[in-house]
């Protein structure tokens, strides 16, 4: 599966085309602020990308702010109900709740780098 995104520090960013501009563009993901780089080809992306995360840190350290999207630990989810019928199943078969399912399952599917540096 071909992603827009590139990587950098632990932090992503999304990739994509203007045609109108003939640039590549993009923003931090996964952060509370709007922070954008662009370039007009991919060397010149990721250099700017790499700059702008650069600078979103200093900036974060200098106003003594966590850098990554505050997260509370739970949300909300929308799947099929025959899905979550088997979800619950699975989970009592198994002496857990729902929510330990859902956690243990997500945490097989997280990148093993990510889940390593928590």
């Amino acid at each position: 599966m071909t992603q827009n995104i590139i990587e950098y520090k632990e932090f992503i960013g999304s990739v994509n085309y203007s045609n109108t501009d003939e640039c590549f563009y993009g923003k931090i993901e996964g952060i509370d602020d709007l922070v954008t780089f662009e370039g007009s080809s991919v060397k010149e992306l990721k250099k700017a990308f790499q700059q702008a995360v650069n600078d979103y840190i200093a900036l974060c350290v200098e106003a003594g702010k966590e850098p990554y999207k505050s997260v509370k630990g739970s949300f909300n989810i929308r799947i099929e109900p025959k899905l979550h019928y088997h979800a619950i199943y699975t989970a009592l078969k198994n002496g857990m709740s729902l929510n330990q399912f859902v956690a243990e399952a997500i945490k097989n599917n997280i990148d093993k780098k990510v889940l390593n540096h928590s």
